[in-house]
């Protein structure tokens, strides 16, 4: 029997890896869309072992055309939009690129799907930041959505457009509105990759000033990228398409994920002083391990998400199998799971 074909937007990216690799697993043909760039790099589809089975194709989001006739050479039987400005820090310095990348492809995309591939399902890589400023706590798929960055706002309106062809088209579109996923194939600009990087070279004596932090206040519910793309893989599965939070149900704070980086090597670390004077020291040597700097604070904070992913675990049957002390040793280690 033929087996499946999956088109994944923004394979080289963290999810974009772990997902080609489960499909693969699961003997899916994976076409990987990724950005034209010179700059195009695949050592995240290297260090999990599927760079040579992965069909690298040029898909720009931003370009009607190109996404047109790279669905149509490869129809694929399912499409993961997971391509994004990824950075929410990024998203407040360059607005309009960010609502373009995130938000009007998703409407490009859509309008492609129903006019000419209506039997095509799609996912939508959807996010907790839409939540922002939260209305409630925790939060579900009811919970109003408030966001307070760029970022936030256009995956909110590529969010409310795979709903609405979703209603009116009966299109296959599925909304994962995940929260903060992570694993050794983050990018390095990401705070909790910034932390794992800076701890493993403490422990290997390669640092020489201290770690400069924003906000050590703000709490995120915190994964596994691995467990979460099996929840986008099952969303596509069920015979009925739907929006799902995606989730651990448990908050910590920048801080507490400091502490567990540390604590992974052995370190630990006492705070002195509050908000923007505060620093972390190491409590056995008495040496300045973290600083806040006022530049890493973002224009608007987020202060707390914290999912409830009860839809999920109820009607997906999906649960996330790590828990975070496993998730942030393995970041300290550069080890892939």
């Amino acid at each position: 029997m033929k087996g499946k074909t999956a088109l994944i937007s923004g394979v080289t990216g963290q999810d974009g890896a772990y997902l080609a690799k489960l499909l693969l697993d699961h003997g899916y043909r994976v076409i990987g869309g990724a950005r034209r760039s010179a700059e195009r790099t695949y050592w995240r589809l290297e260090k999990i072992g599927v760079v040579d089975k992965v069909e690298i194709v040029d898909f720009d989001l931003l370009d009607y055309s190109n996404m047109y006739s790279v669905i149509e050479k490869y129809k694929p039987d399912e499409i993961y939009n997971l391509g994004a400005q990824s950075f929410v820090g990024t998203s407040f310095r360059q607005p309009l690129s960010t609502i373009q990348t995130n938000g009007i492809s998703v409407c490009m995309l859509l309008d492609i799907i129903k006019n000419f591939f209506p039997k095509t399902k799609i996912y939508q890589a959807s996010t907790s930041e839409m939540f922002g400023a939260v209305r409630e706590m925790p939060q579900s798929e009811k919970t109003p959505f408030n966001p307070v960055s760029p970022y936030g706002c256009a995956k909110l309106l590529a969010h409310n457009m795979m709903e609405i062809y979703r209603d009116s088209y009966d299109i296959f579109a599925c909304c994962g509105i995940l929260f903060n996923h992570e694993s050794a194939l983050r990018g390095d600009e990401f705070v909790t990759k910034k932390i794992t990087n800076y701890v493993r070279d403490v422990r290997d004596n390669k640092v020489s000033k201290p770690l400069e932090l924003g906000n050590l206040n703000a709490e995120r519910d915190w994964g596994f990228a691995g467990d979460y793309v099996k929840a986008m893989y099952m969303m596509m599965q069920v015979s009925k398409p739907d929006t799902y939070v995606v989730g651990s149900g448990k908050k910590y704070s920048i801080r507490d994920f400091v502490e567990m980086a540390f604590h992974s090597i052995g370190v630990c670390v006492g705070w002195e002083g509050e908000g923007k004077e505060e620093i972390g020291r190491n409590v056995n040597t008495g040496e300045i391990l973290v600083v806040v700097n006022e530049k890493f604070y973002r224009p608007n904070e987020v202060d707390v998400l914290l999912a409830n992913p009860k839809k999920a675990y109820d009607w997906l049957k999906w649960k996330p199998e790590y828990d975070i002390a496993d998730l942030v040793s393995a970041m300290v280690d550069d080890r892939v799971f």
